[in-house]
């Protein structure tokens, strides 16, 4: 009886992974990215450090720049950074704006690995502009952006139109309409000569009062050439000078016409 031939069985030995090319190519990819990882996000040459501030005038350099510091750190696995490749400008920027209504505008550049310059614009006075007996600072866009003491040189406006308490760094009036007010209080102040100790600004009028206590209606929404053609008229030809001191009003707002009053009259005069 034959016996069947059976092929001896061997044992194939596992190649060890030290010898695989995947394990050193793929080891030596995530030494790579831990490299890349470490130094971008703790590398100290990329930790900012200083912060340099310009521009500054009314806002403290200091505050300025602690408001900025505050905004630098993050945090990654745990692990607190300051990289300046994970500064976020933007960030920054609404943070500046939204703790310094002073500021109008901001810039922030990487003007090193360790360093971050911080470039701020700050608002111009342009009139003050009183609620009740608070006064405010107003620039060109119709923004307050500080208080202001009660003694002021400053061109008067007062509100009118805003019933609830304001916050520095609201839009109190559009630009559009501020500029029409300031060209008419040029205008009354240039070319009529006609001294305004205040104007008070209404949603949909506003009024020049003159030292001598008498009031302009004028309308924002009417033509402000003919309005003050009406006003040159009315006082060159129907109201002596002397008589000025008399007036209560002019109203400028309707039509063609020109209707003004007396303190003691009781009808209007055309």
């Amino acid at each position: 009886m034959k016996h069947a031939y059976r092929k001896p069985y061997r044992v194939k030995r596992r190649k060890s992974i030290f010898k695989s090319r995947f394990f050193w190519l793929g080891l030596l990819v995530f030494i790579f990215i831990a490299t890349l990882f470490y130094t971008l996000f703790f590398f100290e040459a990329f930790q900012v450090k200083q912060i340099t501030i310009a521009g500054t005038g009314r806002v403290s350099a200091e505050e300025l720049r602690d408001a900025v510091e505050n905004k630098l750190e993050n945090e990654i696995l745990f692990l607190k950074t300051k990289s300046i490749f994970l500064i976020s400008s933007q960030k920054i920027k609404e943070d500046i704006l939204s703790k310094f209504p002073q500021i109008a505008k901001v810039e922030i550049k990487r003007t090193s690995p360790d360093t971050l310059s911080v470039w701020v614009a700050e608002r111009a006075e342009l009139v003050s502009w009183w609620q009740k007996d608070t006064c405010f600072l107003l620039d060109g866009e119709g923004i307050i952006f500080e208080k202001c003491p009660s003694e002021t040189s400053l061109t008067k406006l007062l509100d009118q139109k805003n019933t609830t308490p304001l916050n520095l760094g609201e839009k109190v009036i559009e630009k559009e309409y501020l500029e029409k007010i300031l060209e008419t209080h040029r205008r009354l102040t240039n070319e009529l000569k006609i001294e305004v100790e205040e104007m008070a600004v209404f949603s949909n009028e506003f009024d020049a009062k003159t030292p001598e206590g008498w009031k302009i209606y004028l309308s924002p929404e009417e033509d402000l050439d003919w309005q003050l053609t009406k006003l040159s008229q009315v006082i060159e030809k129907e109201i002596p000078p002397e008589r000025r001191k008399d007036l209560d009003y002019i109203e400028l707002r309707f039509g063609n016409f020109a209707p003004y009053k007396y303190k003691e009259a009781e009808s209007i005069i055309d």
